[in-house]
C-alpha cells in the first residue's frame, strides 16, 4: 500500500509518522535515534511502498532557515542517497512542537507523560505530514512532485492568535 512518510529530524531524534494508504490522514509512528533514522526507514521501505517524504523544515520567524536546518540538509542528502526515487517536501515546521504540546493536553495526557520529548517528536511528525497532506486536499494547482513548500504565512497566524489572548 502507498504511505507518506512525515518526518521531524533533530539531531538526537527523529519524529515518524505515516499516512494511511489514500493519503488523507496522518499517524504518529515511532521515535528512532538520529544515527538509525536510514535503518529504519529502508526497512520499513521494505513492507510499505513509500511514495514520498515530508519532511519538517526548521526555518525562521523571517521565513529564513534556522540554524537546525544545516542538520536537516545533511539528513536530506543522505535520503536522497538513499531513496533516489523517492520525492522528498519540505513543510514548515514553525511551531509543530507547540501544537503537539497542545495535541497532547487536548488529549488528555498526564503532565508526565508530556515530559517525554519522543512523545513531542512523533506527534510534531504527524502534525507536518497532516499540514501537508491538507494542503494537497485543497486542490493545489501546483502539482506535488514539482513543488517544495515552506509556507511564509504560518507566523503571522500564529503571531495573532497569541496577541489575542
Amino acid at each position: 500500500m502507498d504511505r507518506i512518510i512525515g518526518i521531524d529530524y533533530g539531531r538526537k531524534r527523529v519524529g515518524v509518522a505515516v499516512s494511511d494508504p489514500l493519503g488523507i490522514f496522518a499517524s504518529a509512528l515511532d521515535t528512532v535515534q538520529s544515527a538509525k533514522i536510514m535503518d529504519y526507514l529502508k526497512k520499513y521501505a521494505e513492507n510499505e511502498n513509500v511514495i514520498r517524504f515530508v519532511i519538517g523544515y526548521p526555518v525562521n520567524m523571517d521565513g529564513a532557515p534556522s540554524e537546525a536546518a544545516k542538520d536537516v540538509d545533511v539528513f536530506l542528502k543522505q535520503l536522497s542517497k538513499a531513496f533516489p526515487d523517492v520525492p522528498v517536501t519540505l513543510e514548515d515546521e514553525r511551531f509543530t512542537s507547540v501544537l503537539a504540546h497542545r495535541a497532547m493536553i487536548d488529549g488528555g495526557m498526564k503532565a508526565k507523560d508530556r515530559m517525554n520529548k519522543e512523545s513531542v517528536d512523533k506527534i510534531s511528525a504527524a502534525i507536518i505530514l497532516q499540514s501537508y497532506m491538507d494542503r494537497m486536499a485543497g486542490h493545489d494547482p501546483a502539482p506535488a512532485a514539482e513543488r517544495t513548500f515552506i509556507p511564509q504565512t504560518l507566523s503571522s497566524k500564529v503571531s495573532k492568535k497569541r496577541r489575542k489572548r
